[in-house]
């Protein structure tokens, strides 16, 4: 469930408070002033049997003697009672309640439910929508609704406010109520029983008194839901989250690195900005966050310029731009020569930029000018401190119209006090981002940084995938099946670089030896030298025991490294079994980069890849990053971006940069292979060996479990991967045609198919004229959440040899998957071919294989060859005068 009657929860005509009361204290009463006295014009009813009046105004004993259904009920009853008054409300109508009342999840009726299960099954007949229970409650400053039992009101305002934190909420409302922050909507989750942040955030994301989502954290429990809403919401508004529980009780026991390397605040770190979504780490930035977005400009890069009238300050943002992450501006030959002219001798000849406290107005205007012309500035942060020559409000008067009105980015830092309060004031009422000390300003451009680097990661589109591998799953999976049938946990090291080889990541030549001679043998038969390592279901890392020899180049020396391992393996784990030995081939490297990829299963989010440093102290060095599968070569690279190795990677001295195209090649096969084969719940390749020849994994491992293999197995990945089982081929005009889901990788194709479209096709398209699709619209089109939304296209290979597009049925569900729309477009020059009915064939199976109840269009009235197609294929289709197109419809039930 998601968005179905949330209408009655957000924006209710009337609302009855079950449990009203007047004793002093008690959450009936609060709640009962608080909804009372906030302004709220619609109908109020006051439940409770022991009242015949309450705070003036009539109590009805039961839900059954109200006088109408309520569109939206408050409950602060007794545990037990809670469940037979849901049951009550949705039997009378109404469709939505606010359950304040703590411990129903503590609590147990007849049938050995909890109270909460048993108040979800008495609501769910009824589509009831329950917010709660254990919550502080709702309010709607703009139609004066406080269904709370807060001690304040909210002003009214355009930012929506999610907590699952009671505490929090209320100090919230106090906090922003004591700096004039206004709310569209102000909500506490409690136990998200029903509505939760996948709810909230898909009715957020279409609501127009909202222009930005504020969201406190602790943990998330429907991640596929979440990430779905959360990546929609994240490309109409931002959405800033502020996650608690960012520091790890302690690393969990694992048998890779990568399980205990992959804490879980990195994953909900990834979850974010995968979503697009902002993460700040106070209350505080939480609403700073919104005030600096909502006056920023587009960021065409991150190079900072700090203009400053004091020496210390600049330092002081320096410093903190640099401890960020941050890039300071290196100024042009030709800015810096012009400065030389403009400012005093002692100035600082290089960026920060300081003017000299005795600046007057006109020299910060001029600096401003200079920095913001110079293309190597892609941001201007102002900083002053007050002086006795000119008045700070002087000065802010002088630039406020220039940074206003400038392309870039201007944030203003004023340090002070009264001095300054009217500077502050004067810059504020100019939308200019403004800060009291550089800290706080640096930290407000890295806001900026850090969000738009997430939203352009969801604009951004791969280039086509030059290489069509086709992975043998089949292979893969049967070699970790034959181990579980086994009862084994783990792969040997052949056995997990045999999966690895079959996605076609490159592997050492490796042989698994059941004992001493047959690892001689091996040995000969690979060639020397060679490295040889332990086998044992117990040992979790080999050089733990001594059990690694590298550069073996003889039988001998083969023979002697295997009994040393033998001796060590039963003095320092007496306990472990001796497996056999494992034997490679010795990849000579010398300029290799040592790496680590990976995967481990995070209980909320599922599997999540990891990348970074490799080596023996992967733990020590902390040097890693990690991202939710499925990915792409964008979402890889970004992946590797994110880590201190990369910068080694790019070269150095004498060294050439490494193979990223095999890095990047590794990472995607591997996101795969962990979105294929559910029995992987653990994966290490460490070390993966990087240069200028490509990428080799050395060693591997794979902890492995029974899974559920069904259709819902792929519930378990926070983002649905690819549908390859939708992929379909037909004869086209004597040609093989290929039907499948569009792929990020499409966008060359799909841009010069959008090219080829007459411009009255594109007007029957998007209803307006368009001449070119932008990066964000094309982005949108072949960037697609295979969860709520489908495209087929049909491709084949051009006259170039390269994909063309022929034509694409698109079709987006709303979250309950109740009616999805559509829209068909095919080349213009090869209409009336049938290729438009093939493709909405192929949509309303589609459709019908996923429940949704009905597909639903619109179209231009000349439009009319969809109309006709429409027709021929059971749609209902009727005109909508006020709109001055036709509707649509095909029922599907």
């Amino acid at each position: 469930m998601s968005v179905r009657n949330l209408q009655h929860l957000f924006a209710p005509s009337s609302v009855a408070l079950i449990g009203a009361s007047e004793r002093a204290g008690s959450v009936g009463a609060t709640a009962l002033r608080n909804l009372t006295g906030a302004g709220f014009t619609g109908p109020i009813y006051a439940v409770n049997p022991k009242h015949r009046q309450v705070a003036g105004i009539t109590c009805y004993a039961s839900v059954a003697d109200l006088p109408q259904a309520p569109a939206l009920a408050i409950i602060c009853t007794p545990p037990a009672s809670v469940p037979g008054i849901v049951r009550q409300l949705g039997e009378r109508g109404c469709r939505a309640a606010i359950i304040l009342t703590a411990g129903l999840s503590a609590q147990r009726d007849a049938l050995g439910r909890t109270l909460q299960q048993a108040a979800l099954d008495a609501a769910q007949p009824y589509i009831m929508r329950l917010l709660g229970p254990n919550c502080v409650g709702l309010l709607v400053p703009g139609i004066g609704l406080n269904a709370s039992f807060a001690h304040t009101d909210a002003l009214p305002g355009k930012l929506a406010f999610v907590s699952q934190s009671g505490a929090l909420v209320t100090g919230v409302l106090d906090w922003a109520r004591s700096r004039g922050i206004g709310f569209s909507r102000f909500i506490s989750l409690g136990d998200s029983a029903d509505v939760d942040f996948g709810d909230v955030l898909d009715y957020l994301a279409s609501d127009g008194e909202t222009s930005a989502i504020l969201m406190y954290m602790e943990d998330v429990r429907h991640a596929r839901k979440f990430m779905s809403a959360a990546r929609a919401a994240a490309r109409s508004k931002p959405v800033v989250v502020l996650k608690a529980g960012r520091m790890p009780e302690g690393a969990r026991a694992a048998a890779s690195h990568t399980g205990a390397l992959a804490g879980a605040d990195d994953v909900y770190d990834c979850a974010f900005r995968r979503a697009g979504m902002l993460r700040v780490l106070t209350t505080e930035d939480l609403f700073a966050a919104v005030e600096t977005l909502a006056h920023a400009r587009p960021l065409h890069g991150e190079r900072l310029a700090i203009m400053t009238n004091g020496g210390g300050p600049g330092v002081m943002a320096t410093d903190a731009l640099v401890d960020g992450g941050g890039k300071m501006a290196t100024l042009s030959a030709h800015t810096l020569g012009q400065l030389e002219e403009l400012l005093p001798p002692t100035w600082s000849h290089a960026n920060p930029v300081d003017i000299i406290g005795d600046a007057p107005a006109a020299r910060y205007v001029r600096t401003l000018e200079l920095l913001l012309a110079d293309e190597q500035c892609d941001a201007v942060l102002f900083i002053h401190a007050p002086t006795a020559i000119v008045p700070s409000a002087d000065i802010a008067r002088a630039i406020a119209p220039l940074a206003k009105a400038a392309s870039r980015n201007v944030l203003a830092c004023w340090l002070g006090g009264e001095a300054v309060a009217e500077a502050r004031r004067i810059c504020f009422e100019a939308g200019i981002p403004t800060f009291d000390t550089p800290e706080d300003a640096v930290n407000g451009y890295l806001q900026i940084v850090h969000y738009r680097q997430a939203q352009n990661l969801l604009m951004q589109v791969p280039p086509s995938a030059c290489n069509e591998f086709e992975a043998d799953r089949i292979g893969a999976r049967g070699i970790v099946l034959a181990a579980l049938a086994e009862g084994r946990s783990q792969l040997a090291e052949p056995e997990a670089k045999a999966v690895l080889a079959a996605y076609g990541i490159e592997v050492v030549q490796t042989r698994l030896a059941a004992d001493i001679e047959q690892a001689v043998g091996a040995a000969i038969e690979i060639g020397f030298p060679v490295a040889l390592k332990v086998v044992s279901q117990q040992v979790v890392h080999k050089s733990d025991v001594g059990g690694v020899a590298l550069d073996l180049d003889s039988a001998e020396a083969v023979r002697s490294a295997a009994q040393r391992m033998q001796r060590r393996l039963a003095e320092l784990q007496p306990d472990a079994r001796l497996d056999g030995f494992s034997v490679q081939q010795m990849a000579r490297r010398p300029d290799a980069v040592e790496l680590i990829v990976g995967a481990a299963t995070d209980r909320v989010f599922g599997p999540v890849i990891l990348f970074g440093q490799g080596g023996i102290s992967v733990e020590v060095t902390g040097d890693h990053a990690v991202a939710l599968p499925p990915l792409n070569t964008v979402l890889a690279r970004d992946m590797i971006g994110r880590t201190r190795v990369a910068r080694l990677l790019a070269g150095y001295r004498s060294r050439p940069p490494a193979d990223m195209e095999a890095i990047l090649w590794t990472l995607t096969q591997l996101s795969q292979l962990v979105s294929d084969i559910p029995e992987i719940i653990e994966l290490d390749i460490n070390p993966l060996l990087a240069d200028s020849a490509g990428a080799i994994a050395l060693d591997a491992r794979m902890r492995v479990a029974l899974a559920d293999c069904s259709a819902s197995s792929l519930d378990r990945l926070a983002i649905r991967p690819y549908p390859r089982e939708l992929e379909e081929t037909i004869e086209f005009e004597g040609r093989a045609l290929l039907l499948r889901p569009i792929r990020p990788e499409d966008g060359p194709a799909h841009l010069a198919f959008f090219d080829a479209l007459t411009p009255d096709d594109v007007r029957y398209r998007m209803f307006v004229r368009i001449r070119e699709l932008t990066a964000s619209q094309l982005a949108r089109f072949t960037q697609i959440d295979f969860d709520r939304e489908m495209a087929f296209i049909a491709t084949r290979d051009g006259a170039d040899g390269q994909p063309e597009t022929l034509g694409v049925a698109r079709v987006v569900a709303d979250p309950d998957n109740v009616a999805a729309e559509f829209a068909v477009t095919v080349r213009s020059d090869l209409k009336g071919h049938g290729l438009g009915r093939t493709l909405m064939k192929k949509v309303i199976a589609y459709c019908r294989s996923r429940g949704t109840r009905e597909i639903v269009g619109e179209a231009l009235p000349q439009n009319t060859r969809v109309i006709r197609l429409v027709r021929s294929l059971g749609f209902e289709v009727t005109p909508a005068p006020e709109e001055g197109t036709m509707r649509l419809r095909l029922p599907l039930e």
